[in-house]
């Protein structure tokens, strides 16, 4: 790997630690290859040096973005290459109409950046959290509603790729016809040779016609050769489903679709699959956007999910199936039409239980979280030890309910369980599930065998084996029998002539191997927590981890850990030592435990729970003493914290670092946090006399404020007043009396122990806050108000954790910016000149509890614009985390830092101080709590009320 290291420029952009290699071994597909290095270049001229080693030394080269391939494209056992990182750019044209994208940008993100302008992506993949352009460029993807109009092929304006020996072409300049034709003269000439042979042939060109008025990713996009004249743009719309085995797309040009902002949605219920399929012609010529199909197993996985649909919930599954409606328009106005035509057209087709039509957007992300977690909540449900496949095939729309029924039976025939019936019913695609271990050789054959007879069926029906997830590793024995020897013979030459060395991604899309498909199958994986368990490896969490592009992102975490399990399990020590020399670090230390991998993750995985439990079993008598002696005097403890902050603040810089550095060298980088010169001084004592009147709540302000003091004042005086006054003077004006609780020092959520894995000083601050809580509250008569979002979320795990005695309510908990949106707004009206625009920072726990509308609503009172950064995330400072290992913060908020940057706005906010820390220190803004802000703007910009 000498070549490739030189071939990177930066240290760390090739990797080949074993924790690397095993950490990026899976996708979300069921098979399984470790590369011998993953590279992460910085720029395309990068990909191309990387390119030209592979060709010269015959290194397996395989490009990877976003990992969420079902087909087993994006893994290799050579050298893999992470596109995503470094290749995040995007650039809107012509006020939307077009844009310009790199490959690691998600589809999620994408649309973010163009719904501005009423516009959006064309391909619409279940995965858009996750998937990135690059994979559906490489995929063709499609998804629920653009078939086989909108998908990337049909939107793909140019690109410009990266050619196995280098040679860059931009298919959107004038002269990329001629610029290929002297820097590549054989592809040039290949390409219009390849095109009049398939013209002149009318049985070849009615196959390719047929084929490709489905929806197909089986083999290559010979339609290109029928579509377009000029070798450039040949070449472009070849390298489109081509799933990396052409080359490297380094950005790439699409003409996007009208948004259209009003839906009305409805689940309709049929007694089984064949009378579902027999209302799919009727829902078509309807109009329907979407028509998605779930067959009665799929049904009865929903009902075990969260935000599961009433219809779904109350329904006593036995035979049933369903189709997933949807009607969009960009006319609001047009909506109660569409809901009455949907409803009228629903009540004729024979539905086993009643349909409603909705475009509440609570009621529609209900049914479309059962519909788009489907494989992955149906593979987490999986048996132990047992590995998911999921296939997808496309058959005319006429013979779809046959074919469900026909795989049906196949399932009966081979003994496969459980296996789900779903998918994109209106174009006749579906998916299908099956679980098994794949280990044996009765497993083996038992799938081969199926696997034949479901190829016979499915082309049969004049289908094709693979609609929308590539075909992979998966399908790549039987495109000569899908195709015949003629085309199956132009593809090679079209690999031959690109790929003259066979470098990029060999194995995949074309093997001539009938058993390719059998090998480097996943193996089951080991059982590592119960926590993480039930993970597929669909990569949806990675996005929107703190840490992705520092160390190890939660679907790495969990894989690796369970790489060392299975190592341990083979007797192979020294991989299970070479896993977990690195491990600490990489998936422990900078683990902000923040919980937003649980926001994206389908089967409700929150990996920061495991990281806890790892913290749990390795903390030792003396880190476990320290915190139980904490929870007894944590009143003294965050005195001391405050009044260390309050010292050094004093001091240069210059003094206090040499000391902090050495005491981190010496106690270690994870016990001591280092301190910055942008941290305030310390805070003031929580502790309020009892209010003069009756209490309308209880105020629980958080010690983080008594730890950190508040940022400098609208007078820029040294410090201004904190949330805890904010708030209290917010409730003066409306006329709410709060009570601060006696003792309300030596309290805590629970959140410092949580995270460290300090279960009995855990427990011990719990009783203690719990009994401060029941006697403040009158056991439950009053609720409790945090006025920081984490901790406002620790009590509420506090609360979970109590067993309350028999007759007594459970403890309420509602967050300051929530109760001040429900309860002090109103009272105060707007009477008061507001700021021009807020940068607004929501937390990772506002967002857990579903508490930034409320966020919003207070900022708006603020300020006339308020700002959320397109690349918004969690900032990673996780309480003492980026104190701790400031890199991780410094990683997370950097592209968020610069959308902040180019804001220019007139205030910065967020909801917990830690986390305006953390931006502080990325933004170089000051941030406040929003409630701070508030009590300026409502009661003058002096802040004294």
């Amino acid at each position: 790997m000498d070549q490739v290291r030189a071939a990177m420029a930066g240290p760390g952009q090739t990797k080949t630690r074993a924790l690397d290699l095993h950490a990026n071994a899976h996708d979300a597909s069921h098979f399984y290859l470790v590369p011998q290095a993953v590279a992460v270049p910085q720029n395309a001229g990068e990909v191309a040096k990387l390119l030209k080693i592979s060709a010269a030394h015959r290194l397996p080269l395989t490009l990877r973005s976003g990992g969420t391939s079902l087909s087993g494209q994006g893994v290799t056992d050579g050298l893999l290459v992470d596109v995503r990182k470094n290749f995040r750019g995007i650039e809107v044209l012509d006020d939307g109409a077009r844009v310009r994208v790199q490959p690691g940008v998600t589809v999620r993100a994408l649309n973010a950046r163009l719904l501005r302008f009423g516009r959006k992506f064309g391909p619409d993949p279940a995965s858009e959290v996750a998937c990135t352009i690059g994979g559906v460029v490489a995929n063709n993807s499609s998804g629920m509603a653009c078939g086989t109009t909108d998908n990337a092929y049909r939107t793909l304006e140019s690109l410009t790729v990266v050619l196995p020996g280098g040679t860059v072409i931009d298919t959107a300049a004038d002269d990329a016809d001629a610029h290929l034709r002297a820097l590549e003269p054989d592809i040039f000439a290949g390409l219009l040779e390849l095109r009049g042979r398939v013209l002149a042939n009318p049985a070849a060109r009615t196959t390719i016609e047929h084929q490709f008025s489905m929806k197909n990713t089986m083999g290559y996009g010979l339609n290109a050769l029928l579509d377009f004249e000029s070798p450039a743009q040949i070449l472009a719309h070849l390298i489109v489903g081509s799933e990396g085995t052409l080359g490297f797309v380094a950005e790439a040009v699409f003409r996007t679709v009208p948004r259209l902002a009003h839906a009305t949605t409805g689940l309709l219920v049929f007694k089984d699959l064949e009378a579902a399929n027999t209302a799919l012609p009727a829902l078509v010529d309807s109009g329907a956007a979407t028509v998605e199909l779930m067959d009665s197993l799929s049904l009865k996985v929903g009902q075990g999910l969260t935000q599961v649909p009433g219809v779904v919930r109350d329904l006593r599954v036995k035979n049933h199936a369903a189709l997933l409606v949807e009607y969009q328009s960009g006319d609001v106005g047009e909506l109660a039409e569409l809901d009455a035509r949907a409803a009228a057209l629903a009540g004729s087709l024979g539905l086993d239980a009643p349909a409603h039509f909705s475009s509440d957007a609570t009621i529609r992300a209900e049914l479309w979280h059962l519909r788009k977690g489907l494989y992955t909540s149906v593979a987490g449900a999986r048996p132990q030890g047992t590995t998911a496949l999921l296939e997808d095939v496309v058959v005319p729309v006429p013979v779809l309910g046959r074919t469900c029924v026909a795989l049906g039976t196949l399932f009966e025939k081979y003994r496969y369980e459980n296996s789900v019936i779903f998918g994109h019913a209106k174009d006749g695609n579906i998916h299908f599930m099956l679980t098994d271990r794949f280990a044996s050789r009765e497993e083996l054959d038992r799938y081969a065998a199926f696997t034949e007879d479901m190829v016979d069926v499915v082309l049969g029906e004049g289908g094709s084996l693979k609609a929308e997830h590539g075909t992979g590793r998966v399908m790549a024995p039987f495109v000569r029998r899908q195709y015949g020897d003629e085309l199956y013979d132009v593809m090679r030459r079209i690999k031959h002539l690109i790929d003259p060395a066979g470098m990029l991604n060999p194995g995949v899309l074309l093997d001539d191997d009938p058993t390719a498909h059998l090998r480097h199958i996943k193996p089951a994986p080991p059982a590592v927590d119960a926590e993480v368990d039930r993970c597929v490896s669909c990569g949806y969490c990675e996005p929107v981890c703190p840490s992705k592009d520092l160390t190890l992102t939660p679907r790495q975490r969990i894989v690796t850990l369970r790489a060392i399990e299975q190592a341990r399990a083979d007797g192979d020590t020294a991989l299970a030592a070479a896993l977990e020399a690195d491990y600490n670090y990489d998936a422990v230390d900078t683990c902000a435990v923040d919980g937003m991998c649980q926001t994206a993750c389908p089967v409700d995985i929150n990996t920061g729970n495991l990281v806890k439990h790892l913290r749990r079993d390795t903390n030792g008598k003396l880190e476990n003493g320290v915190w139980e002696t904490a929870a007894r005097h944590w009143g003294a403890v965050t005195k001391g914290a405050g009044l260390a902050l309050s010292v050094a603040a004093k001091v240069p810089p210059g003094v206090v670092l040499p000391a902090n550095r050495l005491g981190r060298k010496v106690l270690g980088a994870d016990t001591l946090p280092l301190y910055s010169a942008e941290l305030p001084s310390g805070g003031k004592a929580r502790r309020r006399p009892a209010p003069a009147g009756a209490p309308a709540a209880v105020y629980f302000p958080a010690c983080v404020n008594a730890m950190f003091g508040a940022a400098a004042g609208s007078s820029h005086a040294v410090q201004g007043p904190g949330v805890q006054l904010s708030f209290e003077q917010l409730c003066a004006r409306a006329g709410i009396e709060v009570l601060v609780p006696e003792g309300i020092d030596g309290a805590c959520c629970g959140t410092p122990w949580s995270s460290k894995g300090m279960e009995t000083g855990l427990a011990d601050m719990h009783a203690r806050t719990l009994n401060l809580l029941r006697a403040a509250t009158r056991n439950g008569e009053l609720d409790i108000i945090c006025d920081a979002s984490s901790c406002t979320e620790g009590l509420i795990h506090t609360i979970e954790s109590e067993v309350p005695a028999a007759g007594l309510p459970p403890l309420r908990v509602v967050d300051a910016v929530e109760f001040t949106a429900e309860r002090i707004l109103p009272v105060l009206g707007e009477g008061w000149e507001r700021l021009e625009s807020l940068v607004l920072h929501p937390t990772c726990s506002s967002t857990r509890m579903g508490m930034n509308p409320a966020l919003e609503k207070v900022a708006d009172a603020v300020a006339e614009s308020v700002l959320v950064p397109e690349n918004w995330g969690c900032c990673g400072f996780a309480g003492d985390r980026g104190m701790l290992h400031p890199e991780l913060t410094a990683s997370a908020t950097a592209a968020q830092a610069a959308d902040v940057a180019g804001m220019g706005a007139s205030a910065h906010a967020s909801c917990n101080r830690t986390c305006e820390l953390g931006m502080t220190r990325a933004t170089g803004q000051d941030y406040k709590h929003v409630l701070v802000l508030l009590a300026e703007m409502a009661g003058g910009r002096n802040g004294n009320g």
